[in-house]
């Protein structure tokens, strides 16, 4: 399987990538700093040169030629401030999705965030969380319209703990908190899951097991 991650040198993304590449898999990151190129490497992956916040649908769409499936896990990162949540939050997710369409990839994951699409108080949470949680709302919005084979992720607050294989993972779970190495390895198993088309799944830490829990869906 030949695998197109934007954001590919995120903290998901790496781990991910790493994941693919032990299963024999091509992980293909896409990332704009030149300097991040090794460690994709380092991961395993293929590096591709691209800023989603400047190139085009043409571009993106030859990049994703070939492809077997798209993955979405770029964020404008908790250093930015509202303006980059929409440039990368929001506007690169369709960005990659409008070209998956043009490229005939048409299996395309999508990390979100628990909290989107739910009524924000941007005075409990602060402005630029609230934009961050607007943004991923409207990627959703407009990946849920267009023709792909599409699964949307929300994890909930990620960790940097090891990951335990343990999850729970459902259209709807209490929020808590996931290790980004689980939320890799459930990516790894919707990649080449069918059920879960057309679904949004919520992600916690949990007591099933990865693959059971991909299963149960």
């Amino acid at each position: 399987m030949r695998v197109v991650i934007a954001g590919g040198h995120g903290k998901i993304a790496l781990r991910l990538e790493k994941l693919l590449a032990a299963n024999g898999d091509t992980a293909v990151g896409l990332v704009r700093n030149p300097g991040h190129v090794a460690d994709l490497r380092d991961a395993g992956a293929e590096p591709v040169l691209l800023d989603l916040e400047n190139a085009s649908v043409a571009e993106v769409a030859e990049t994703l030629s070939g492809a077997d499936a798209a993955v979405f896990a770029a964020g404008a990162g908790p250093g930015s401030g509202t303006e980059r949540k929409e440039t990368v939050d929001r506007a690169a997710a369709v960005l990659l999705a409008e070209a998956a369409e043009r490229a005939g990839v048409r299996r395309f994951v999508q990390v979100s965030s628990m909290g989107a699409g739910q009524p924000i108080d941007a005075g409990a949470v602060g402005e630029v969380f609230a934009a961050y949680l607007r943004a991923k709302a409207d990627a959703e919005r407009d990946l849920r319209d267009r023709d792909l084979d599409w699964t949307i992720l929300r994890p909930g607050r990620l960790t940097d703990e090891p990951g335990t294989g343990m999850v729970h993972l459902a259209p709807e779970v209490p929020r808590a908190d996931v290790p980004r190495d689980d939320v890799a390895a459930v990516l790894v198993e919707l990649l080449s899951d069918t059920t879960t088309v057309g679904a949004t799944l919520e992600l916690t830490s949990g007591n099933t097991p990865v693959g059971e829990a991909v299963a149960r869906l």
